[in-house]
């Protein structure tokens, strides 16, 4: 079984929409919420938290695990989930990201991209066969083919060239597909242009995919272009199949696109945020580095119910982070993905129970710092 995905309630007042997706490592219910285990690991926490904190499925990189500890290294201990201890779902990334945030070591061209590693220097190809390939031998549940990550700016000609590219890059990803078990989403690129939005998304849709992410947002467009082109292309993907909305995962991002109808997230802002001292609150984030906690005996949030806020003060961690212990990074962690897991299962709640109007916080009060007098 590759993937099953069936739509179980809409919303009546958006495209919101309540679902369930299940593979052969079970079933997860949409929408949901990816922690990013980039190396194979979600950084500061094990396998076990992750279940404890509701995680269900995860992320991992296929162009980090092909270069350390390597593929065969993986498949001969077993496959992914097996060498992360992890039984749950795992979506393989395809290495696009990493054709933007490393583009000082590849090039591209119509094979594919040729890079230098960046551990030590040693020359490389990827190609959309030996993409599929690698996340084959890793034993991911979902599968991404590869693509280019669109930079911001980019001129037209420069994005039209690029998501044409992405297009032949996705056929010859599902030509080379050989293990009908996994999964494989084409990824909707075209920058910020509408018109080649869309020529994408009805080119990917026309072909066998089993899934369809969004990609290329949130690489430094703004809020005012990543909310058009996010809303304009979530209706242009199949009802029947998951929508993916690549890297987002501001509270609010989240809020707003569950309300346009994806279904999947991924970003390391709850995990890069937790080990810098921002913790997230439904009442606002808090920085744990603030003298004014230094003698605080509550928690971090009084109505959070994670393993951190049943247990410690904000005193003792902001002790933690100031005296440099790891374990401040756990605590933190451990807090954050309880929160996103929680705002999913929230927003989930409200869509069965056709209640959206009042998600549990407004769009943007989540990403501003606490006041002194809560």
């Amino acid at each position: 079984m590759a993937l099953e995905f069936e739509v179980l309630k809409k919303d009546a007042g958006s495209a919101a929409r309540l679902g369930r997706l299940t593979t052969a490592h079970g079933v997860v219910e949409t929408p949901a919420f990816m922690p990013v285990g980039t190396q194979g690991a979600v950084k500061a926490v094990s396998p076990r938290e992750l279940k404890e904190v509701g995680c269900g499925i995860l992320l991992s990189n296929t162009y980090h695990l092909y270069l350390r500890p390597g593929v065969d290294v993986i498949q001969e201990l077993g496959g992914l989930h097996r060498f992360m201890a992890w039984d749950g779902l795992i979506l393989t990334d395809s290495g696009g990201y990493q054709v933007l945030s490393l583009g000082a070591f590849r090039q591209i061209d119509e094979e594919g991209v040729r890079f230098q590693s960046h551990l030590d220097g040693s020359a490389h190809l990827l190609t959309p066969e030996t993409v599929v390939q690698i996340q084959q031998a890793l034993g991911s549940d979902l599968s991404m083919v590869l693509d280019e990550c669109i930079p911001f700016p980019a001129s037209r000609d420069y994005a039209r060239a690029s998501t044409e590219r992405t297009v032949r890059w996705a056929e010859r990803s599902l030509k080379a597909r050989a293990d009908k078990e996994q999964a494989l989403l084409a990824i909707v690129q075209g920058g910020v242009y509408k018109d080649l939005r869309e020529r994408c998304a009805a080119e990917l849709v026309g072909l066998p995919f089993d899934g369809f992410a969004v990609g290329g947002l949130g690489v430094g467009e703004g809020e005012a272009q990543f909310g058009q082109i996010a809303g304009f292309t979530a209706p242009l993907l199949p009802d029947d199949r998951p929508r993916y909305l690549m890297g987002v995962g501001r509270p609010e991002d989240l809020i707003f696109a569950v309300r346009q109808g994806y279904d999947l997230f991924d970003c390391v802002i709850p995990t890069r945020n937790a080990r810098n001292g921002t913790l997230f609150t439904f009442h606002g984030k808090i920085n744990i580095k603030r003298a004014e906690y230094s003698r605080d005996p509550r928690p971090v949030d009084e109505t959070c119910g994670c393993y951190c806020c049943r247990n410690f003060s904000r005193a003792y961690l902001r002790h933690l982070y100031h005296a440099g212990e790891i374990l401040a990074a756990t605590l933190h962690t451990l807090h954050n993905l309880f929160f996103y897991h929680r705002l999913m299962e929230e927003m989930r709640r409200a869509i069965n129970e056709g209640k959206t109007e009042t998600w549990p916080l407004a769009p943007k009060s989540v990403m501003e710092e606490e006041t002194e007098q809560e």
